[in-house]
């Protein structure tokens, strides 16, 4: 018997809540109904707010609870938390002291899951690693599902992986906050403020992203930044072996950047020359950065050749420094996916010129500080719009090379009139990216909507 088919045989005869009615819980909750599971689909969202999924999970026998008193009443045998809802809110400690297991999709998945697992982790960059992983692997041959935040959940599809495959997957903080088992190789990004709105502080949220690792074995790897302060500190405590990246040293064992040439090293069979920056088709020193932290992931698994084949044919992951058009000579790029300052600070270090910037959304409780000199440094008129324009005004302002005007600053509260002022003043040769810095969810449900309706009104000038 499959481990998937096992854990499901010993939910029978067991009441199991499922919290949240999303992308990832729906096919959860087809799953366990399709397998005889009594399931209760919990969701704050009332009955008018949903399409069709509400009423196909009541077809196929799923008792709704929905509404704001969603939480109330948990005493189920098990109950599978949804990413975006804190573990200690008081609903889920009472379930939990009256005997409820607390799990998740994920948690479960890394139980059954037949075969290796990557998982990447991190402030920025981890879906383009994510992406370049995976991109490595099926071009060597393997068979590779991709899951976590992007992708598909995997768990309702665990039977068809088999134990030759490899899957891959990125992992939030909110997945990793209770997560108790690592995968067979843990990758660290880089590490910066990020989330605070959701988790009690900086310690909290360094604590999820090292369960990316700390269940790991002896037999495992680990990958980490190591000129990122907080990255480099996880050496000490890693459990497997460390391979390090970095763009200013040379570690025992990993890969790093000497002049223009991306090196990869193993304790003991030397160091060799993986690629060239200037193969690498995406453009900025991150996606050097990237192709450092991918390489070290899949060294040993896949060849240099191929390595060098996906750098340079890949052309990018939507959200991320998308180019959309070129038009009168101005490039635009939509980089919705800068949801925090430093992802943000990197988009600006891609180009060799100053931009034309528009930035501000829904406020993280992220300082801007830093950013505010990288803005003076990097763009040439910053446009504001959303929760938190004023908030990055006043850091740019408060930058110690700020001179009045210089960029000149223009607020404008709606999103698409934000978009046309920027074409209004481009000039050929110009570029104008969408890199704001925050989350989208002071106007839109994520990044990937607020980028779709830039693209479309871009396209549309």
């Amino acid at each position: 018997m499959s481990a998937i088919r096992e854990y499901l045989q010993g939910l029978q005869g067991k009441r199991v809540a499922v919290i949240g009615i999303g992308v990832s819980n729906t096919p959860l909750i087809r799953l366990l109904l399709n397998a005889g599971v009594s399931v209760t689909a919990c969701d704050k969202r009332n009955r008018e707010q949903f399409d069709g999924p509400a009423e196909e999970l009541e077809r196929l026998g799923a008792v709704l609870k929905l509404g704001e008193d969603y939480l109330e009443g948990l005493d189920h045998d098990v109950i599978f938390r949804t990413p975006g809802l804190r573990p200690d809110v008081p609903q889920l400690l009472q379930a939990r002291e009256r005997g409820s297991e607390i799990t998740s999709e994920m948690e479960v998945f890394f139980k059954v899951c037949p075969c290796r697992m990557i998982a990447i982790t991190g402030s920025d960059g981890k879906t383009t690693t994510t992406t370049l992983i995976s991109e490595m692997l099926k071009a060597a041959g393997y068979t590779v599902h991709v899951g976590g935040n992007i992708g598909k959940p995997l768990l309702p599809e665990v039977e068809d992986i088999k134990a030759d495959d490899i899957a891959v997957l990125e992992l939030s903080s909110f997945q990793l906050l209770t997560m108790q088992q690592s995968p067979n190789i843990a990758v660290v990004t880089n590490l910066a403020p990020n989330h605070l709105d959701m988790h009690r502080g900086m310690e909290e949220y360094i604590a999820a992203k090292e369960n990316i690792y700390l269940h790991q074995t002896a037999a495992d790897r680990l990958v980490l930044n190591a000129d990122n302060e907080i990255t480099a500190s996880f050496i000490p405590k890693a459990k497997g072996t460390v391979a390090l990246f970095s763009r200013t040293k040379a570690p025992r064992r990993g890969v790093w950047l000497r002049e223009d040439n991306v090196i990869c090293a193993r304790n003991d069979a030397g160091e060799r020359e993986v690629m060239s920056a200037g193969d690498i088709l995406l453009p900025g020193i991150h996606n050097v950065e990237n192709y450092m932290t991918a390489i070290a992931a899949v060294d040993g698994l896949v060849s240099d050749e191929v390595m060098r084949q996906v750098a340079t044919t890949f052309g990018g992951v939507e959200h991320r420094i998308e180019l959309v058009r070129t038009l009168d000579g101005v490039r635009y790029y939509n980089d919705s996916i800068g949801t925090s300052p430093s992802r943000t600070k990197s988009g600006l270090r891609s180009f060799d010129q100053k931009v034309i910037l528009i930035a501000g959304g829904y406020d993280k409780k992220i300082p801007f500080d830093e950013l505010g000199g990288e803005i003076v440094d990097h763009v040439k008129h910053l446009i504001l719009t959303g929760a938190t324009a004023e908030k990055i005004r006043t850091a740019v302002e408060q930058a110690p090379r700020y001179e009045i005007g210089k960029p000149p600053i223009t607020m404008i509260d709606d999103f698409k009139d934000a978009v046309c002022y920027a074409r209004k003043i481009a000039r050929d040769g110009d570029v104008v990216i969408l890199s704001p810095a925050c989350a989208a969810f002071d106007r839109f449900r994520n990044f990937m909507e607020r980028g779709k309706f830039f693209k479309q009104i871009v396209n549309e000038f």
